[in-house]
């Protein structure tokens, strides 16, 4: 029995988390009631995405300087990269959103629900929609006023700016200063992915203690009375999927299956956290080694994070039109294109902001003169949607850099090995 137990790969077993993490959450609501057995567990899952969070600044800014200053990169090829990931990125986006436009009109998951049900969470949806994101705000909160301020907070995209300006400065620089701080970031990036195995040995327990939690305090009896809205999010995030990012990958010659090997244990990692920091520093250590360059991985997965969310910009689409449905509120195709064309703009930049996708939601609702009651309707599922959407999200951008790289013609694939066993992790 422990000699099969070892062989088990570390996917394999944050599967078997996952799905003890379900029963042990449904025993804790349903039989021991009170959720204590969550309360109880919820430090571990704290501690291990504190542990991920640690990896995200260095890795990000190591990676960037070196990619810009290291290899001899000149200011045309970076900026040549950002507009083509940028037109990549306004495309599949608007792709995400008719998508979520179409499955909302076709299965009209609203039809039926009972708005007032959700009156004790009112308030907190009435709170989120005083967060109005514009795409001022957004350039605005692109720029740190302190570099370090930015580190704590874990602002990605106020990182990437600063990184991409110090790279570009640093590669001006002739002499011995440049060639001290390219070697500190190469050896910061080594040490960071070896970093970045330590803590997926913990993985298996974070997510247990995560899935317990979540289950344990909203109850999988939640998933009934919604049960309609929740399919229909994840029948069209697989659509997007099929009908989108497959077609994408097929068109830039990208190999599918050694591409999902890649990047299922980053994919998991995200759907079981439902945190998209959590996945980041693995995706970025597993594109490298799959052949994309690290150039090209530090500058688009990053930037991906606050412009390419594939999976929230379908979810709020989606979530939109079924807070309208359930208001028994008719919405033209006009008025409806109108509201994409909003999501659309307010969704960039959606990362910086707390709980992004429910506040962005209850914004657009209050600009429309929607009910916020949608939104607290919605929390009682978000749980189980936001792990969907975030690993869409991580999928999305991880095809992004792969497609970025064959676009520029550096992409070279290589094989997965096959998955190491759980001992050969923990060794």
């Amino acid at each position: 029995m422990l000699r099969f137990l070892f062989r088990r790969s570390l996917t394999q077993w944050i599967m078997i988390a996952l799905v003890a993490g379900v029963i042990v959450g449904w025993l804790d609501n349903e039989v021991w009631t009170g959720a204590a057995v969550g309360d109880a567990l919820k430090p571990l899952s704290t501690i291990f995405l504190r542990m991920i969070k640690s990896i995200v600044v260095p890795l990000i800014f190591g990676s960037l300087v070196i990619g810009i200053a290291g290899h001899g990169d000149d200011m045309k090829r970076v900026g040549r990269l950002a507009l083509k990931s940028i037109l990549y990125f306004e495309v599949v986006t608007t792709v995400a959103l008719a998508v979520g436009l179409l499955a909302a009109n076709l299965v009209r998951p609203g039809d039926g629900v009972q708005l007032g049900a959700a009156s004790a969470a009112e308030q907190t949806a009435e709170q989120m929609a005083t967060t109005h994101p514009t795409i001022g705000g957004v350039l605005e909160h692109a720029v740190p006023q302190s570099f370090f301020e930015a580190a704590t907070r874990n602002e990605v995209l106020q990182i990437v700016f600063f990184s991409v300006l110090f790279g570009v400065a640093l590669a001006r620089v002739r002499g011995r200063s440049r060639d001290v701080m390219v070697s500190f970031c190469e050896s910061l990036v080594d040490v960071m992915f070896k970093f970045t195995e330590l803590v997926m040995k913990f993985a298996p327990i974070g997510i247990f203690a995560a899935v317990v939690a979540t289950v344990g305090d909203s109850g999988i009896g939640v998933l009934r009375n919604l049960a309609v809205l929740v399919l229909t999010l994840y029948a069209a995030l697989i659509a997007f999927v099929l009908l989108a990012l497959l077609p994408v990958a097929i068109v830039a010659r990208v190999p599918i299956r050694e591409f999902w090997r890649w990047i299922k244990a980053p994919w998991l990692l995200a759907f079981t956290t439902a945190s998209s920091e959590a996945a980041l520093p693995l995706a970025m250590e597993n594109l490298e080694k799959f052949g994309v360059p690290r150039r090209i991985v530090a500058f688009v997965l990053p930037t991906g994070y606050s412009f390419n969310l594939d999976g929230s910009t379908l979810y709020l689409a989606v979530a939109s039109l079924f807070v309208a449905q359930a208001a028994g509120v008719h919405m033209s195709l006009g008025e409806q294109l109108v509201m994409m064309l909003t999501l659309m703009l307010t969704s960039k930049g959606v990362a910086a902001v707390p709980r992004a996708s429910l506040v962005i939601l209850a914004g657009t609702l209050a600009s429309f003169q929607l009910p916020l009651t949608g939104v607290a309707v919605i929390l009682g599922v978000d749980a189980f949607m936001d792990m969907a959407r975030t690993s869409i999200n991580l999928v999305g951008n991880c095809l992004a850099a792969v497609v970025m790289a064959r676009w520029e013609g550096e992409f070279r694939p290589v094989a997965a090995p096959s998955p190491a066993t759980f001992s050969e992790a923990v060794s």
